[in-house]
């Protein structure tokens, strides 16, 4: 007996329908911009998800916060030291830029970090020890403590040898207190060693200890030493007084020392110790001169930086360079003598070459000049060691690794994430784990950026991003040391954290399942970040409006795998 014309199609619908999946939705998790703009690949869209979805996943603020944090800390123990000098490059990726401003993360981190020493949360192991091997750390700088955390929060004994008197490198011996006040290193150094790192101060390799006893001593030996040596200007009239590196110059404020720079300073150079050193050099009263040979858009300095040297009466000389420094009869200075520069090609840089216009000499009244155009590493100790020039290479000899400003420039996230995944690497080889097993970097391994395109960007308002409090350029140069910029209040946190759309990544709007077919979307007991709906493809007629309603871009329609098919 026949089924009848009306059974026919409905079979034939359905037959239709198991055949032609790419009108199906999937829920597909993709890479949100400012995860692949960070350096350090944070969980950016996590951390800030977890607070801004508090009440939908029945967390109190303060469980909000601390986990919110402890998403940060898995790869940066430095968050309020980041809040503060990071440049933050995540936030020029953020989508939101397409709509109105984006959304304020470094100031948000801070806010985290600055929340958590106040609450005194500690850093956490995620493994227990203690392990067999026993783990040697020269440097207590950024990277080198960003390995020793790593490495101690696994498990493994860990002893860091810094050849200064108190650890931080050039954390603390490079920025200046206005923009990373010493209690906040402090508070975030100590944590580390609360988990049992080991600390010699006053300790330094080829003098105290020679590189192949601590060979011997330990399983594997990582060195984040830095590049603490300021290089000179090269010119005739350098040598003598008055001059400084900046790294020396600034080095010597932070420890207290007073540094006699007379009236008239003149700082060379265009990326952030330059700046730093001017910024400093004007709190002394100073009239201060930046010079630079190339122009303002090709300063590595962050820019919100410049702005604020600016506004502190410093000013800057662009397209010129030093050509040599002029003495009176007792050796005293008296003039820098530039020279006008042009831009030529880009260089290896990818920053225009700056080329010497003939016969543009011109002088620069001064009384001290601080040269800020370079940096190295100090390798005395390490001269056995394997190099590119003066740069170490990560795999430096025979159980030596290397890492942070030692294999060359980068700013402080470049040498946590250097020492995290280097303590990631190590972790894998010891224990014989696949590094993808351990590696934080695999959040985005081979899943896709969103774009704004793929976001509903009218569907939160336009809202200008918060703003932190800061003390004029008048203010500034009036208190010296005061801290430049404050921490955003809870309120603004809380209101920037509902300015982000979750690229990539289900918050829980519920769009999806008021416009679909009823038991589509079923709403899970346990739910969290990304992981709100499970879906039954059974009931799904293939309209695809759940995915156009969807305004974070997690729904799609592509082929699903066999365990997505109804």
């Amino acid at each position: 007996m026949s089924a009848g014309p009306e059974k026919g199609r409905e079979a034939a619908v359905d037959v239709f329908q198991r055949l032609t999946p790419a009108y199906r939705p999937q829920q597909v998790e993709k890479t949100a911009p400012c995860q692949t703009g960070c350096p350090n690949c944070g969980d950016i869209r996590g951390w800030i998800g977890t607070v801004a979805q508090r009440e939908k996943t029945g967390l109190s603020l303060e469980e909000a916060y601390t986990r919110a944090w402890r998403m940060i800390a898995d790869v940066n123990p430095f968050p309020s030291v980041l809040g503060r000098v990071c440049p933050h490059p995540c936030e020029e990726h953020c989508n939101r830029t397409e709509l109105d401003e984006p959304l304020a993360i470094n100031a948000m981190e801070r806010f985290l970090g600055d929340w958590a020493i106040d609450a005194d949360v500690p850093l956490v192991r995620v493994e227990e020890g203690p392990k067999e091997e026993w783990i040697g750390v020269v440097g207590a700088g950024p990277s080198g403590l960003s390995f020793a955390y790593q490495m101690a929060r696994r498990g493994y004994r860990v002893t860091v040898y810094e050849s200064k008197d108190q650890a931080g490198g050039m954390l603390r011996f490079g920025i200046p207190d206005y923009r990373l006040p010493p209690r906040i290193l402090d508070a975030e150094i100590d944590r580390i060693f609360d988990l049992g790192v080991e600390l010699h101060l006053n300790t330094v390799v080829g003098r105290d200890v020679s590189l192949e006893e601590l060979r011997s001593r330990h399983a594997t030996v990582y060195l984040g030493i830095g590049a603490q040596l300021g290089r000179g200007l090269g010119v005739p009239g350098e040598e003598g007084p008055s001059v400084w590196t900046g790294t020396d110059y600034l080095a010597g404020v932070n420890c207290g020392e007073a540094v006699d720079l007379g009236a008239r300073v003149v700082v060379v150079g265009g990326g952030n110790t330059a700046v730093d050193a001017a910024r400093t050099a004007r709190r002394t009263g100073a009239e201060v001169t930046i010079l630079y040979r190339r122009s303002r858009d090709e300063m590595p300095a962050i820019a919100e930086e410049i702005d604020d040297a600016q506004e502190e009466g410093i000013e800057l000389v662009l397209l010129a360079a030093p050509v040599r420094l002029e003495r009176d009869s007792g050796g005293n200075l008296t003039e820098l003598v530039a020279c006008q520069m042009r831009l030529g090609e880009p260089d290896e840089s990818g920053r225009r070459r700056p080329i010497a216009i003939p016969h543009s000499d011109y002088s620069i009244p001064l009384d001290s000049v601080i040269a800020a155009v370079s940096q190295a590493p100090i390798l005395e100790g390490f001269e056995a060691l394997d190099r590119d020039g003066n740069w170490l290479l990560t795999d430096a000899g025979e159980g030596i690794l290397a890492g942070g400003d030692a294999l060359g420039l980068g700013i402080a996230g470049d040498a946590i994430v250097q020492g995290r995944r280097a303590a990631e690497e190590l972790h894998a080889r010891l224990r014989d784990l696949s590094p993808s097993e351990v590696k934080a970097d695999r959040r985005v391994d081979g899943r896709p950026e969103i774009g704004p395109d793929q976001v509903m960007l009218d569907y939160k308002p336009e809202t200008p991003a918060v703003r932190a409090p800061k003390l004029t350029g008048a203010e500034r140069v009036e208190m010296g040391g005061a801290e430049v910029a404050g921490t955003i209040t809870e309120e603004q946190f809380l209101a920037e954290a509902s300015r982000c759309y979750s690229c990539g990544s289900c918050f829980g709007c519920e769009q999806c399942s008021m416009f679909c077919t009823p038991g589509c979307f079923t709403k899970l007991e346990e739910v969290g970040p990304g992981v709100y709906f499970t879906l039954t493809l059974d009931q799904c007629e293939e309209c695809g409006k759940c995915v156009e309603v969807c305004p974070c871009g997690f729904l799609e329609v592509t082929p699903p795998g066999p365990e997505t098919r109804a």
